[in-house]
């Protein structure tokens, strides 16, 4: 019986993510990927003809649902623009205090891959990054907060500070501090 092509890329794709973020990408060999995916190396390079183009997919694959997660978490969170943009951290911060977690999954792709920019993995989570950035700056300009673009901008380090900081400590005070310090960037530009 045939495989069903899409659900046989998407399989590929879980597994690469799922041995990329555990490893690391130049770790992971393309068969070990065919072996976790349960495909034959043929049916892998059939999918993706190289492992450049492997990691770029893993990456795309993590973009939108990444992206309505903060959506998510700002939703729920009650309060003022300050009050949401802290619960971004706080949240975060949950869902990091883990033994399983290996930080932010877009970071360590670009940071394993910095010696080669123009990598399409490299462009897809800098891409990443600035459709956050973006989405950011419209949920603050919604609530007409000034220099909207700028205060994401600031929030945005401030966040992949934190998620950085987590990874190196596994201390939440360092979430909890970028947070603090988010919110107060927001409570001063609304003054």
């Amino acid at each position: 019986m045939p495989r069903d092509g899409d659900k046989t890329r998407e399989q590929i794709v879980v597994a690469a993510t799922r041995l990329f973020y555990g490893q690391g990408i130049k770790a992971v060999s393309m068969d070990a990927v065919a072996e976790k995916a349960g495909v034959t190396k043929k049916t892998l390079y059939y999918h993706f003809t190289s492992k450049d183009e492997l990691v770029a997919a893993t990456i795309a694959a993590r973009d939108q649902p990444t992206l309505d997660l903060y959506r998510r978490w700002f939703a729920e969170t009650d309060g003022s623009a300050a009050d949401k943009v802290r619960g971004l951290f706080i949240k975060l911060g949950r869902s990091v205090d883990t033994p399983r977690w290996r930080g932010c999954g877009f970071l360590r792709t670009i940071a394993e891959l910095a010696n080669t920019p123009a990598h399409p993995a490299v462009k897809a989570g800098a891409a990443h990054k600035k459709r956050f950035e973006a989405w950011l700056e419209t949920e603050l300009r919604s609530e007409d907060i000034p220099g909207a673009a700028a205060l994401a901008r600031q929030i945005v380090i401030l966040l992949d500070g934190a998620t950085t900081v987590m990874l190196i400590h596994r201390d939440l005070d360092y979430v909890e501090a970028a947070g603090q310090m988010a919110r107060s960037l927001v409570e001063g530009a609304q003054r």
